[in-house]
């Protein structure tokens, strides 16, 4: 256990330190130049270390297991163990329950700590991308840093202070004035101790200034004025500059951000939105179907006798849908008002049978026929919109569950696959009888490639809808875990998967042949 431990922590140190560099180039050109400080620079690095500890502690885990095993068994003492008939597995127990705790770590820290790391790192780095950039005036370059001034320096001596040829155009008053401009020959530039203030002192300058036109005086014309100044000084707050805290709370539901037990609530919570999405697609179908459709013009008596010609028509055993919605209306000739059905649709006298028709817009009169089609067509077109609209609004709802879903099942599968790889590493070393960084590095880096490979190909079928979150999530470790249990096996019964030796005198053939021709004289 004790030699572990040194590994363990070398290795895990390593790994945090290239996955924290492959992140920050990320972001370094959103924070170069802000003039943010070094606290909050490790402050930004101690919230993203904390957030790649799951991916730190499978790589640890599996080199240092690989080198110890792998400094015993070229040592000789893991043979000798293994005929003092101790077994492999027991010669692992502490290495086990050292994997064994890892994995309650990582899990412990994917639920608890990593979202309020995640929570953390995203406002601060929102913090730094909304400051400004820090203050630098440069010679002959225009400066923009200042609300609604823009800066030129002509030079700027050595001490940092001095300047000369200075032009600061003034667009405070925009609306007021058409022109604001000052010109100075020279000037002193500082910040005041506790650099609250920015003070520039200007000598022998001009200041040029042109009102603008307001209101209905367009046609009044003002002087342009100009006033010459020994001494002028402008005076601005650096409060601009200064890091403002953004809300955290806008980040709050994230999914990076959320533990376990919230990203269960958010999965359920989705699944019924997704229900209710798709049974609201129908409701709109319905709705769109049962409007109120176009009711030509025709007065009551002739409606009722068109209706009276429809109903004889009808009771010819002629059983058609014509899909004519309609209302009660009273019958003439009876006067009771609950008999004869006031159809809202004017159709035209039928003079053969249904069947006879050749369209279904036949059966109206030729007036009405146009606006029927229109109506029709609206219709249509209504209840494919929102057919698409609700079609679209599942679809984003059916990938956020799909994300979710896999954001909640990786945090298994990253602490699983801790002790997973304590059952590849240690059987690896114990194999190839190879310790230090060069063999262990090597058959890390093949199998941790693997895993990853393995965990972006999943996620991408599990975004095509091809495989579930559960089992995007779980199939890396299930597919590691025959070549554990194999490797184990070899292990224990001292099998030779492959030897080392003869790779090395291939190597060592190759480089005398290499210096043999370069012998003079050696063909």
């Amino acid at each position: 256990m004790t030699s572990f431990i040194g590994p363990f922590a070398v290795s895990f140190g390593i790994a945090l330190f290239v996955l924290i560099m492959q992140f920050m180039w990320l972001y370094i050109d959103e924070i170069a130049g802000k003039g943010v400080s070094i606290f909050i620079m490790l402050e930004l690095i101690g919230y993203l270390s904390i957030s790649t500890f799951p991916m730190a502690l499978p790589i640890a885990i599996l080199i240092a297991s690989v080198m110890v095993m792998g400094n015993l068994s070229e040592r000789y003492e893991l043979s000798s163990m293994k005929f003092a008939g101790v077994p492999l597995i027991r010669i692992m127990r502490g290495l086990i329950l050292w994997g064994a705790a890892t994995a309650i770590f990582s899990y412990l820290c994917s639920d608890f700590i990593i979202p309020i790391a995640n929570l953390e790192f995203k406002s601060r780095l929102t913090d730094i991308r909304r400051q400004k950039p820090a203050l630098a005036l440069e010679k002959g370059i225009f400066n923009e840093d200042f609300r609604q001034f823009v800066i030129r320096i002509g030079d700027k001596a050595p001490d940092g202070e001095t300047i000369s040829d200075v032009m600061i155009e003034d667009q405070t008053n925009a609306g007021r004035v058409k022109f604001s401009k000052i010109m100075a020959d020279s000037g002193q530039m500082y910040t005041t101790d506790n650099r609250r203030f920015f003070v520039m002192n200007l000598f022998k300058g001009t200041q040029y200034n042109e009102p603008a036109t307001q209101g209905d005086k367009q046609n009044t014309k003002y002087p342009f004025v100009r006033t010459n100044f020994r001494s002028w000084t402008k005076v601005w707050d650096m409060k601009e500059f200064e890091m403002v805290s953004t809300d955290k709370d806008r980040f709050a539901g994230n999914r990076s951000m959320l533990s376990m037990n919230q990203l269960r609530l958010n999965i359920d919570s989705l699944q019924r939105v997704i229900e209710t999405g798709k049974q609201a697609v129908a409701t709109d179908l319905l709705t769109n179907l049962k409007r109120k459709p176009f009711k030509p013009q025709t007065n009551r008596q002739d409606s009722i006798n068109r209706a009276l010609t429809l109903q004889q028509q009808l009771k010819k055993s002629i059983k058609v849908k014509t899909g004519l919605a309609g209302q009660k209306a009273s019958d003439p000739k009876s006067g009771d008002p609950n008999l004869v059905e006031k159809p809202q649709l004017a159709v035209q006298v039928l003079d053969k049978p249904l069947d006879q028709y050749t369209s279904f817009d036949q059966t109206f009169r030729q007036e009405d026929r146009g606006k029927l089609l229109k109506e029709a067509h609206n219709r249509s077109r209504g209840g494919i919109s929102s057919v698409e609209t609700r079609s679209a609004q599942i679809e984003n709802l059916r990938m956020e569950y799909i994300k979710t879903g896999y954001e909640l099942y990786i945090k298994y599968s990253f602490a699983l696959v801790c002790f997973i790889f304590l059952f590849i590493g240690a059987p690896m070393g114990a194999i190839i009888r190879k310790g230090g960084f060069g063999y262990p590095i090597l058959v890390s880096i093949i199998f941790f490639v693997t895993f990853i490979m393995l965990t972006i190909l999943c996620r991408k079928l599990a975004e095509g809808y091809l495989m579930t979150p559960f089992w995007a999530a779980m199939v890396p470790c299930m597919v590691l875990i025959p070549i554990g249990t194999y490797l184990t096996r070899k292990a224990v019964n001292d099998s030779e998967i492959f030897s080392t030796d003869r790779l090395d005198r291939m190597l060592r053939w190759l480089r005398l042949r290499f210096q043999k021709k370069k012998e003079p004289g050696v063909s």
